[in-house]
């Protein structure tokens, strides 16, 4: 028999360190464990520590769910690669940062499963607009 589902949402955690005072707010009103939630999703993302992996959570009828890890966000994966704490205040008038055309490349093949495109180019121009809207600049070869 299939399970029902209740409900559906995302959340965006660093890898190991959630518990249930940070996704109690959101993963309360399910009424799912919200320990067993922690302890499965720090278990499955200790490896990556210190980056944020955003997950997919099914929540069914009988309080049970999955979990389903994402690939980190653009946002987190540029800011890292171009060495900055956060992007420009005014994306259009100053540069926060500089990424090479190499670093953008890695940043699409790591994000390309979420992507709606298999293209590796076609990945790289999503990530250059978020990088350009960021303040990221990317240098030409």
């Amino acid at each position: 028999m299939e399970k029902i589902i209740k409900r559906k949402l995302k959340l965006e955690i660093e890898a190991g360190k959630a518990n249930p005072a940070k996704v109690g707010k959101n993963l309360a009103p399910t009424g799912i464990n919200l320990l067993q939630f922690c302890n499965q999703y720090n278990e499955i993302t200790k490896e990556q520590s210190g980056k944020i992996i955003p997950a997919e959570i099914t929540v069914y009828e009988d309080r049970t769910f999955d979990v389903k890890l994402k690939t980190p966000p653009a946002s987190f994966l540029l800011k890292q690669y171009a060495g900055i704490k956060k992007g420009a205040v005014k994306p259009g008038n100053e540069i926060a940062g500089t990424i090479t055309q190499e670093k953008l490349r890695k940043i699409a093949e790591i994000k390309l499963p979420d992507l709606n495109t298999n293209n590796v180019e076609s990945a790289m121009k999503v990530i250059a607009g978020t990088a350009k809207n960021m303040g990221i600049q990317i240098e030409k070869d």
